[in-house]
C-alpha cells in the first residue's frame, strides 16, 4: 500500500511525535508498504507526482525526544510560506494520495479532533479513532463527566480557568495538570500553597483551562486496547520523581513491567474499566488508558490517550510484545484495523 506516516506539528509533543513517526515509518517499511514521513506543518515542497516512488530517507535527521517541549517559534519559523495554515505544502495532497495515512501525531490538534475533521470532510482514510472520540478523550474535563455519569472511578477535581480565583479549600498533596495536553507537559505534582501558586501560573502558560484535582497515592498502570479488547496491563515506576515527560521518554527513567504483577480480579476490573472507557468515549481503533492503584487497591483512571506514542519507550508496543506481537505487526494490525472501520 501507500502510506503516508502524519507526524510533527506544532505541539508541545512535536518531538515525541516525530520519534513516533519515525519508527511506524521504518516499520511499515520493513513489512513491504512504499512509506513517506511528513511533518503535517512543514509539509512538501518538492514535485508530488510520484511522491511513493522517493527513497529519499530524512528520518536520520530526527534528534529524539529532548527533556523538555520544543521551541514552537523556532519551529514556525522554519515554514518557507509563512502561512498560517496548520496543513503544510502538500500536505493534503499527498494524504489524498495515500491508500491511508497513519497518524502518528499527538498532542494539540493531532489528537483533538481537527485533523481527523479535516480528513472526514476530504474522504482521506487515516488510523486511529475519529474527530468526535479524539475530542472527547483529550479534554480531561469533559471524560470526567462521563467517566462519572458512566460510573468509572477517577480523581475528584475541579476546572479552573485563567483568571478566575481559586477555592480556598484546596486539600494537598494534589495535582494541577492542563485540561488539554499530553505528554504529563503542564502537569505539577503539589504539596503546599506555594508550589500550588507557582504550579498554576507555570500551567496556565500551555493552557487557559486547568484541572486540579485529587492525588493518589499507588502505583500507576496503563492498559491499550485494540478494536475494543484490552491489551496485557502495564505497570510503569519511576526510578525519581513521578511519571512526567523526562522519565517517559528517556530510557531507563522508569522500571516497566508487563504483565503487570497484580491479583487475576484487579487485572480483570481494570482491563473491564479500559474497555467500558474506549466504549463512553465512542473510541475506534485503538487507544490507551492510564490508571492510578490506591494503597488500598482502589482504581481510578485518569484519562485516555486517543492516539498513544510509539516510541521505543512508548507502553503500547510493549502490552502487543507481551501478546508475543512485534512493533511492525502492531503497525500492520493498527491499519487492518482502521481500514475495517472504513467497509462498515
Amino acid at each position: 500500500m501507500n502510506i503516508t506516516v502524519l507526524a510533527g506539528g506544532i505541539s508541545t509533543e512535536r518531538d515525541v511525535s516525530l520519534v513516533s513517526g519515525t519508527m511506524i515509518y521504518k516499520a511499515l517499511k520493513k513489512k513491504g508498504h512504499k512509506v513517506i514521513l511528513l511533518d503535517v506543518y512543514l509539509g512538501y515542497e518538492g514535485d508530488i507526482q510520484n511522491i511513493f516512488g522517493l527513497d529519499y530517507d530524512w528520518t536520520a535527521e530526527i534528534e529524539g525526544v529532548r527533556d523538555s517541549a520544543p521551541d514552537l517559534a523556532q519551529i514556525k519559523a522554519l515554514r518557507k510560506d509563512k502561512s498560517e495554515c496548520f496543513f503544510g505544502p502538500n500536505v493534503i495532497d499527498i494524504c489524498k494520495k495515500s491508500d491511508i495515512v497513519f497518524m502518528g501525531l499527538h498532542g494539540e490538534n493531532g489528537e483533538n479532533g481537527k485533523v481527523q475533521a479535516a480528513f472526514d470532510l476530504f474522504g482521506i482514510r487515516y488510523t486511529g479513532t475519529e474527530y468526535l472520540s479524539s475530542a472527547l478523550a483529550l479534554d480531561k474535563a469533559l471524560s470526567k463527566q462521563l467517566f462519572a455519569l458512566h460510573r468509572v472511578p477517577a480523581p475528584k477535581g475541579i476546572l479552573l480557568k485563567e483568571g478566575e480565583p481559586y477555592p480556598e479549600d484546596i486539600t494537598f498533596p494534589c495535582v494541577v495538570k492542563t485540561c488539554c495536553g499530553g505528554s504529563s507537559v503542564g502537569v505539577y505534582i503539589v504539596n503546599t500553597e506555594a508550589e500550588f501558586k507557582e504550579s498554576l501560573s507555570r500551567a496556565f502558560i500551555y493552557e487557559d483551562n486547568i484541572i486540579v484535582e485529587e492525588y493518589i497515592k499507588g502505583r500507576e498502570f496503563s492498559v491499550g486496547v485494540m478494536d475494543g479488547k484490552a491489551l496485557p496491563i502495564i505497570e510503569i515506576a519511576p526510578i525519581e520523581g513521578f511519571y512526567n515527560y523526562k522519565n517517559k521518554y528517556q530510557a531507563g527513567s522508569a522500571i516497566e513491567t508487563c504483565p503487570a504483577e497484580l491479583p487475576e480480579y484487579l487485572t480483570k476490573q481494570m482491563q473491564e474499566y479500559a474497555e467500558e472507557v474506549f466504549r463512553i468515549l465512542k473510541m475506534v481503533t485503538y487507544a490507551r488508558m492510564d490508571f492510578r492503584l490506591s494503597e488500598d487497591n482502589k482504581i481510578f483512571c485518569l484519562e485516555a490517550n486517543s492516539l498513544p506514542g510509539m516510541t521505543p519507550t512508548s507502553l503500547l508496543p510493549q502490552e502487543a510484545k507481551a501478546m508475543g506481537m512485534s512493533f511492525e505487526d502492531l503497525c500492520e494490525t493498527i491499519i487492518t484495523v482502521s481500514l475495517n472501520r472504513y467497509k462498515r
